[in-house]
């Protein structure tokens, strides 16, 4: 059934009424057509009852065509009209303005038709893109960008690097459980489900419901607006290959992100650096860096809170170092392989070293050769040292640090790459001091227990005993070589 849309926002000289564009489209009507009109309403959207009470209609197959007086008694925004024509295209509707010969039933129409869908989808990604730069501009800025404020803050106006007064997310009562979220979850014990479920039996509302869910959980525990933001963070979203808009010595400690752009998450992973950015804000972030973080290596199933250093694949993690250039080298998991990797190769592109030593003979050797160690050693001892557990979690901390640098240098521009080359020398410096200081304060011999046997030892045990007998492994192709400390 042919239909009729008939359009009038206010009466005035000159303006074809109602009634008058009711009877120019009756004659481009076949039968007696349905008639929709709205009396007092613009085009510049689509929010008119009978305009809606049409597009319902059309929806339900009732409507094979629509007749207007002109295209912009239909629509005057170019977006809309595409957006509609979709529909109408989707229903097999056709379309005619009766004054502009504009119809889609004929070539020509279709053709004035294809001239417009153009000129819509430019007026549609000029909107976009202009959306989109303003959006960066703020969040470059420190803004918040837009939107109802994350759970655990109300929108406020602070002051932004420009100096101007900018939206901005201010702290309320919620942010006390935003920080118990933090602090449960990092607990090693504790899981999305059985914090969520603390929460419901302790009458908590979650963000626009009632009960506490994984997914409402994980939105906030993902989110940088609450951390105080400081350079470890800058070196997690930089080895993500995350786009950061501030250097390094900007983050202060104090500040929270703004994380902006799409994540696959189903995939566990970030999108091109170029469509992800993270941008420091101007509010202050309420939850430490180091809870943050840890609750990030927990999600992400990476290094679990108190994962106590396990190094993820080798108790040798810290130790190895390119012979050829001093680099670090790391080691990649491929199914059930593992392959050691200069960073000074594969992230600087600075050395051409190709290491094909297998990971598990070196450990094997090199645990061979730490019994053998441990057993000329007197065993009158009373405290050993892996039970240093200070000690332990500082030095797995610092080769936390050191991993996290290593995977930022791939990403990182020519400042980043300075300040992180520089870092790296620090923290070995810092955990070489770690270790000496140890073997100052307490001799070996004195400190090793009866029957210490290095095969027994937990991962973290077998770390530490590794650090204090080695200085380093040097690796060049087919050889390995341990540079004992005694």
């Amino acid at each position: 059934m042919d239909a009729i849309y008939a359009r009038q926002s206010v009466e005035k000289i000159g303006s074809l009424s109602i009634a008058g564009q009711i009877k120019l489209c009756r004659a481009k009507s076949s039968g007696e057509p349905l008639v929709y009109q709205d009396q007092g309403f613009s085009g510049k959207n689509t929010n008119r009852p009978s305009f809606q009470q049409m597009m319902t209609d059309v929806e339900r197959g009732l409507i094979s065509k629509i007749i207007v007086y002109r295209i912009d008694r239909f629509s005057r925004s170019l977006v809309d009209f595409y957006n509609l024509w979709e529909i109408l295209q989707k229903r097999g509707v056709e379309f005619v303005s009766a004054s502009e010969d504009f119809d889609t039933t004929t070539p020509m129409g279709k053709a004035m038709l294809s001239i417009i869908m153009v000129f819509a989808q430019l007026e549609r990604e000029t909107t976009a893109e202009r959306v989109r730069d303003n959006y960066h501009q703020r969040t470059n800025l420190g803004a918040w960008p837009g939107g109802p404020a994350p759970y655990g803050f109300d929108l406020g106006k602070l002051p932004c690097t420009n100096g101007k007064l900018m939206s901005a997310l201010i702290a309320n009562e919620q942010a006390k459980t935003v920080l118990r979220i933090f602090r449960d979850y990092a607990d090693p014990d504790t899981s999305l489900g059985s914090v969520a479920r603390r929460l419901n039996s302790d009458g908590i509302s979650a963000p626009r419901r009632n009960v506490w869910d994984n997914v409402s959980l994980s939105r906030i525990l993902h989110n940088p607006v609450y951390v105080m933001a400081d350079e470890e963070v800058y070196l997690f979203y930089s080895a993500k290959g995350v786009n950061v808009t501030n250097p390094p010595a900007e983050f202060d400690g104090a500040h929270a992100g703004l994380l902006t752009g799409k994540r696959d998450r189903s995939a566990n992973k970030y999108n091109a650096s170029n469509a992800l950015r993270f941008s420091l804000a101007n509010h202050l972030g309420f939850v430490p860096a180091d809870l943050w973080l840890q609750c990030q290596y927990k999600l992400d199933n990476n290094r679990q809170l108190g994962g106590k250093g396990k190094g993820k694949h080798t108790w040798l993690s810290g130790l190895l170092k390119c012979a050829a250039c001093g680099y670090s080298v790391k080691v990649n998991k491929d199914g059930n392989k593992y392959y050691l990797v200069c960073s000074g190769r594969s992230n600087l592109g600075i050395c051409d070293q190709s290491i094909h030593v297998d990971l598990r003979e070196l450990e094997a050797a090199t645990a061979e050769e730490l019994e053998r160690l441990l057993a000329q050693c007197s065993n009158t001892a009373s405290d050993p040292v892996i039970a240093d557990q200070n000690l332990a979690q500082a030095v797995n901390e610092i080769d936390q640090k050191i991993d996290r640098l290593v995977s930022a240098l791939a990403e990182g521009n020519v400042t980043a790459m300075n300040y992180i080359n520089r870092k790296l020398k620090e923290l070995d410096r810092e955990r070489q001091a770690l270790l000496d200081g140890q073997s100052k304060k307490h001799s070996r011999k004195k400190h090793l227990p009866d029957r210490l046997v290095f095969h027994d030892l937990s991962f973290e045990e077998k770390k530490l005993v590794a650090a204090q007998f080695i200085r380093e492994i040097r690796l060049s192709a087919n050889e390995a070589e341990v540079i004992w400390t005694v």
